[in-house]
């Protein structure tokens, strides 16, 4: 084999992420060849490899993506919090997998965890701007201003940051559903918070194609067959997931405005005699996600 950066090497292998193998570089615990490692250092499977004076295997496993559903007090991290349940602890899988991204302790809902160091750079990169649904309740009444505002995009002060505009719908008095392709720390809490709210559970129900289907809180399944390939050609930027619906206070006012137009439209056609059944309204066809399969 030609040689390969370390970090990668280990990634490909699943043993860590390309992240993560730094870390362990700079912390002194990856050995090659009975040498400290360097970051950028080449290796291949001729090198002898340990962490934690552990052996690296040389033989690729399978590439295994997980979807978790979180519950609430579980840490989505496999590093501090020696007195924490972690999610690593709900999934009886044999080998390591390591989450990708974070999920808040209070928070709950989809979390992948996968021992594929390439595809959990690629979800957690900025730049992708992946897809991320939540269901968010609220302390109190929703209101129009609130809606547009979140849409829109919210300033943190402490981030000195504004948010993406992203998609939002109102579910209830007190419950919206928002879709973000942005992952700023704590953003939807911080978003709230900045309006006059606080959050009193939020949990999420879809990574791009994948979503809570089939699973209770504490529960995982395996991603599989089309599922699991459409998902990797997304993160992968191989497709374009198709535009999400038209929702939130934007739809809203579209319809609105349209609702205005066919009231017009039928004065006219009765002023002309013609029957009112003519006046029709025109939908558009609404593109919808792929849903997740409900294997276990």
């Amino acid at each position: 084999m030609e040689p390969m950066r370390l970090n990668k090497y280990l990634s490909d292998r699943g043993v860590c992420s390309r992240r993560e193998a730094d870390r362990l570089v700079d912390e002194g615990r990856i050995f090659v060849n009975g040498q400290p490692a360097e970051k950028g250092l080449r290796v291949t499977d001729a090198d002898e490899i340990r962490i934690n004076g552990k052996p690296v295997a040389e033989t690729k496993p399978e590439k295994v993506i997980i979807a978790l559903w979180k519950p609430v007090g579980v840490v989505s991290t496999t590093r501090g919090f020696k007195n924490e349940q972690k999610v690593t602890d709900l999934v009886d899988f044999p080998g390591r997998l390591y989450p990708v991204g974070r999920l808040d302790k209070d928070s709950e809902g989809l979390i992948f965890l996968t021992n594929d160091g390439a595809f959990a750079e690629e979800v957690t990169r900025a730049s992708g701007r992946h897809e991320k649904e939540y269901e968010v309740v609220v302390n109190k009444e929703l209101t129009t201003h609130f809606l547009e505002r979140m849409e829109k995009g919210v300033f943190l002060e402490d981030l000195n940051k504004e948010t993406a505009a992203c998609s939002v719908r109102k579910l209830g008095t007190k419950r919206f559903a928002i879709v973000l392709t942005q992952g700023l720390n704590r953003q939807i809490r911080r978003m709230c918070q900045t309006l006059g709210y606080d959050v009193l559970s939020l949990k999420r129900v879809r990574i791009m194609n994948v979503t809570l289907e089939g699973l209770n809180p504490g529960e995982w399944r395996k991603l599989e067959g089309d599922e699991k390939k459409l998902l990797e050609d997304y993160a992968y930027r191989r497709k374009t997931p198709p535009s999400p619906k038209r929702e939130g206070r934007a739809a809203s006012n579209a319809a609105k405005e349209q609702r205005k137009l066919t009231a017009k439209t039928k004065d006219v056609l009765r002023t002309k005699g013609l029957p009112k059944d003519m006046a029709r309204k025109k939908g558009g066809a609404q593109s919808k996600f792929i849903p997740a399969s409900k294997g276990r």
